[in-house]
């Protein structure tokens, strides 16, 4: 390693408008009602920020089954399956659905699709929980496509109306290929184009695409089970640039850094800026000379308000 390091920041990085309403509704909750407030799965795919709300007396739990009756319960960001919700008042508990207003408008094309008797193809990630709880807006079972591979292989009665919906954390260039495959398929389809890859996606992804442009190695910080976190890295390995996903500073190995000079951190929706700053001061401490220059990149200004309404 040398003395010297050049560090590139992408804009934007880090928590998006659907991220910062969900961890909001949360510590409101908790600020208005007290400790416990239970949250049905990780409220965002990060443990930095579950383990930061769990100190403030949040409960995250898998199952509704494991939470007391008549507790006061918030779901995810990713949103869930109408079944959960019917069995959550069964429980007699008070709900909340802290579901980003970008998916929630997923599962109103799904519904309106499925009210037109449209056969309905979901572009996903089996066993997301955004793609499960897609899945659980309409009694059809949903045709799963991951890849373009699975789209090449789909067949129906051409007399048949079909329509797709979008996980909206996915890489848009794959989308963008399986959804002109379909297109090909099946003339008639019908579907959103690529308007539920959510905008702070493609923000993200446009920004991994520069830093690869200028670096010789990029850092995506974000959790395992992150699925944008995911395609940010996809997007850096595609143009040919060492790439490391991790989850906190401390996974950093000083053997990537041999023969390095220009470094690239960008950060997923789920993930805090907190973590970047530690990033940033591993490289403080293990260089005489850092260099740090943010990219030019959108703007957001998208500001979803927290609702607090348990019902």
């Amino acid at each position: 390693m040398s003395n010297k390091i050049n560090i590139y920041l992408a804009s934007p990085r880090g928590f998006c408008a659907g991220v910062k309403r969900a961890i909001e509704i949360v510590e409101l909750a908790l600020k208005k009602y007290g400790p416990p407030i239970y949250v049905r799965h990780e409220i965002v795919h990060n443990k930095r920020v579950v383990h930061q709300l769990s100190k403030k007396g949040a409960i995250f739990v898998e199952e509704l089954e494991e939470i007391p009756l008549g507790s006061r319960v918030i779901f995810s960001a990713h949103g869930v399956a109408k079944e959960i919700k019917k069995i959550a008042k069964t429980y007699k508990h008070l709900t909340l659905d802290a579901t980003c207003p970008l998916v929630s408008k997923v599962h109103k094309q799904t519904e309106r699709y499925y009210n037109k008797d449209y056969k309905i193809i979901l572009i996903g990630h089996k066993d997301h929980p955004e793609v499960v709880g897609i899945q659980g807006q309409v009694p059809q079972e949903l045709i799963l496509v991951q890849n373009e591979k699975d789209a090449m292989a789909l067949q129906f009665d051409e007399k048949k109306k079909v329509a797709y919906v979008t996980q909206t954390t996915l890489s848009i260039n794959d989308t963008q290929n399986i959804i002109k495959i379909l297109k090909n398929k099946f003339p008639n389809i019908e579907g959103p184009e690529l308007d539920d890859i959510c905008y702070a996606t493609q923000n993200r992804q446009e920004a991994a695409y520069d830093l690869a442009q200028k670096c010789d190695l990029v850092l995506v910080i974000g959790s395992e089970n992150s699925s944008n976190t995911k395609r940010l890295s996809e997007i850096v390995e595609k143009n040919h640039v060492r790439v490391y996903r991790i989850s906190s500073a401390e996974e950093i190995k000083k053997e990537w850094l041999n023969e390095v000079k220009n470094v690239g951190i960008t950060a997923g929706a789920s993930s805090p800026e907190i973590l970047i700053t530690e990033t940033i001061d591993f490289f403080k401490n293990s260089y005489k000379l850092v260099n740090i220059k943010t990219l030019d990149g959108v703007e957001e200004k998208t500001i979803f308000k927290p609702l607090l309404n348990f019902s």
